[in-house]
């Protein structure tokens, strides 16, 4: 009997394994939160890892820095403005210090966190948002223009906020008949892909409030659903067919009549939270309540998604967080990092490719969104797009200090459109404050202009040392070489070629 060799398909991500670390480096005795909001419930950044925990009336979450490690003390200072249970935490891609959190209070508040964590419990945000009816369960800020903030709630709306001012831009109060599963941003930020109750996938211009593009029952099924757009504009979707099946689902925008690919996977109940790498277009699906963990490679070549591997464990995951690309660890191989949540303990488990050069590897590390908006919040609105502005992941990525303090502007109570007033339209813009201005006083303005010019003679500083290490590796490789071609050189002299 012979047997036929298939053929491999090649790729450098066909290796990559997942390895939770070792107990010591893993964060124990947090309460994570048993709200049954169909979220991850935790976000991190390169500075901070953010937990929504348990708390006794009202709602918080934890904030801890990144290399945070052993046991949390029970009185370690939270985040704990809001009257109700926060359901959703989001970091601002523009800025390590500034996170968003969403609450069943039917508010959205804006936080910045001091550099080092908090040292005492934090009650006051920066920004507090009301717009919503019902309870908020979904933010989504701007990949590229800063300031930007989208929130949806229980009540149907999708509403877009300017941060910096606190004002309500854009309100979609039609687009959806039912409860709003997910919403995802494509990569230059000017539309939008939903998922609804309703089975529905939508792609919107949240500027014209106008839908583009409608799939019905893109999954037939009647648990929740997830979208989100990959870097080239086509758009992924996990969900259940009508027997209960859990689906992955990729579609080209240009066409939602039926689905490039589709995979089925098992028949838990779980619902499938997609978390995906612009930078390796891959995926990778955490279900609530599993113990595993899959991910795939999404490509031109048919079948288009590509399963790659799995990652299994003894222990259920509450929630996941996912580390953007910034914060891995290129000196390893670190492609991606999940937080995964138990009951009572924080796991990071690291998505590595295995290499055996210690230098570094150029073709893992694509230039990647830095922190640096492509726009300002007014650009974006006056209906600029502008795609994410990258940055090198060579010699390691170090956070700098926040930039932005001075563009975050609290203010009391705001006065916004309220989402029962008048026959709304589709997307209604809200006038902006900008025509009153209350002047700061010299020695504010001097103050800020010194801290401003400090923090910049440090980042320069570090970009000066950034810079020499680079140069540095380099003349390193180049030496090494011509250490190897020399050695080739001369061995062929002892062998007499020469």
């Amino acid at each position: 009997m012979s047997f036929r060799r298939g053929v491999v398909r090649q790729s450098k991500f066909r290796h990559v394994f997942a390895q939770a670390w070792k107990a010591e480096h893993c964060m124990d005795d947090v309460r994570v939160t048993r709200v049954t909001w169909e979220a991850p419930l935790c976000a991190a950044n390169p500075k901070f890892i953010a937990l929504i925990v348990e708390a006794g009336g009202g709602g918080a979450f934890l904030v801890l820095p990144l290399n945070k490690s052993g046991r949390v003390d029970q009185n370690t200072p939270t985040v704990c403005g809001h009257a109700a249970p926060v359901l959703d935490v989001q970091w601002c891609p523009h800025d390590d210090n500034v996170i968003a959190s969403a609450s069943e209070d039917c508010t959205v508040k804006v936080w910045q966190i001091p550099d080092g964590g908090l040292k005492a419990p934090m009650t006051e945000a920066i920004v507090t948002l009301e717009g919503h009816s019902k309870r908020v369960g979904i933010l989504a800020w701007h990949p590229t223009a800063l300031n930007i903030l989208l929130t949806a709630g229980c009540d149907n709306l999708l509403c877009i906020w300017d941060v910096g001012t606190g004002e309500l831009v854009y309100q979609l109060s039609d687009a959806h008949p039912d409860l709003i599963y997910s919403v995802c941003w494509n990569r230059e930020g000017n539309i939008i892909c939903t998922t609804c109750k309703d089975k529905a996938l939508r792609v919107i211009d949240p500027r014209r409030g106008t839908v583009l593009k409608v799939k019905e029952k893109a999954h037939e099924g009647t648990r929740p659903m997830r979208a989100l757009f990959l870097s080239d504009g086509k758009i992924l979707t996990t969900g259940f067919s009508r027997m209960s099946e859990r689906q992955l689902a990729l579609w080209d925008m240009r066409d939602l009549t039926e689905p490039m690919a589709i995979q089925e996977m098992d028949t838990s109940n779980g619902v499938l939270l997609p978390f995906y790498d612009p930078d390796t277009n891959m995926v990778y699906l955490c279900g609530k309540g599993d113990c595993t963990i899959r991910y795939f490679e999404v490509t031109d070549e048919s079948p288009y998604v590509h399963f790659i591997s799995l990652y299994s464990s003894k222990e259920p995951q509450r929630g996941a967080g996912f580390l953007c690309k910034r914060g891995v660890d290129v000196n390893k191989c670190e492609i991606a990092r999940f937080y995964k949540l138990h009951e009572r303990k924080v796991e990071p488990i690291s998505m590595t490719v295995p290499r055996k050069s210690d230098l570094f590897q150029g073709d893992l590390y694509p230039d990647t969104a830095g922190p640096e908006p492509s726009l300002l919040a007014e650009d974006w609105i006056a209906g600029q797009d502008a795609p994410p502005l990258l940055i090198s992941l060579s010699g390691g990525y170090v956070a700098p200090a926040s930039k932005h303090k001075d563009t975050l502007r609290g203010r009391p109570k705001l006065s916004l459109q309220s989402a029962n007033s008048g026959p709304a339209a589709t997307a209604t813009p809200v006038a902006r404050e900008t025509d009153v201005e209350t002047p700061a006083p010299a020695k504010v303005v001097q103050e800020t202009e010194a801290v401003t010019d400090k923090a910049r003679t440090e980042e320069d500083q570090l970009n000066e040392i950034l810079a020499e290490v680079r140069a540095l590796k380099a003349v390193v490789l180049a030496q090494g070489q011509r250490i190897d071609l020399l050695e080739r050189h001369l061995a062929h002299i002892e062998d007499g070629d020469v």
